[in-house]
């Protein structure tokens, strides 16, 4: 699209280069990262514009660039400790935050469904945006861009996990007890996804060795993931503790 046409988003975007600190050369790269599917079906007429690939480049570039940053700030602590801070540090609940503080609601472009359903503060959209803006940043400028970003974005929530303040991460916890108690690694399933794409919302079950052993609902597959994982955990630990 000729974003020069478009006088009132290419201001929009202009302002959320100067918050994240980060000039994009291609303004399209960032105009595609905040454009929900539903509004690229609407005013497209094609999947083809939205955020979606971004997002699955993203995922993993932030996965690398948080492995890298664990690794030179956490010299002493071994592989096992350094997978909890990861995953907490890529949780649901954590990139909500940030793209909660980064007011990633406020540029994105949404179909007229998910407007009026209150996308912009669906943590789905707020997810899926934000691993697509660091694809976005990415595919721009390169790895050192990104991780620039991702370290100044993820700097307060990296200080948390370093006072023994972060979240909590019932996946990496549930691995660990599965692989203590029955070694083995724990599988997650989706068992049903209920209502419109604009609203959709996860249930996830947890098993272990074929057995459910934990449910979960959310917004998102991460979140429900981590509620499964959860109920697991806490079923896991009583089975220990009986004598």
């Amino acid at each position: 699209m000729d974003l020069k046409k478009d006088r009132d988003r290419l201001k929009k975007l202009k302002a959320l280069e100067r918050s994240i600190g980060y000039r994009f050369r291609n303004k399209v790269l960032l105009h595609q990262a905040f454009t929900h599917k539903s509004y690229a079906n609407e005013k497209y007429k094609t999947r083809s514009g939205d955020n979606e690939r971004l997002e699955f480049l993203g995922d993993s570039v932030l996965g690398i660039v948080i492995s890298r940053l664990l690794y030179d700030d956490f010299p002493d602590q071994d592989e096992g400790v350094l997978t909890q801070y990861k995953s907490q540090l890529v949780s649901g609940a954590t990139l909500g935050r940030i793209a909660k503080d980064l007011k990633i609601g406020e540029f994105l472009l949404l179909g007229k469904g998910e407007e009026a359903s209150g996308g912009r503060r669906h943590v789905s959209n707020l997810l899926c945006a934000l691993e697509a803006l660091i694809g976005a940043i990415y595919l721009d400028g390169d790895l050192r861009a990104s991780s620039k970003f991702i370290s100044r974005a993820f700097k307060p929530m990296i200080q948390l996990v370093k006072e023994g303040k972060g979240s909590k991460d019932y996946k990496s916890m549930l691995q660990q007890t599965a692989l203590k108690e029955y070694k083995t690694t724990p599988t997650y399933k989706i068992i049903s996804e209920i209502g419109p794409d604009h609203k959709k919302h996860f249930i996830v079950e947890a098993l272990i060795l074929g057995k459910r052993r934990g449910i979960g609902s959310g917004p998102n597959k991460k979140t429900a993931e981590q509620a499964a994982a959860k109920e697991a955990f806490s079923a896991i630990s009583s089975d220990s503790a009986l004598p």
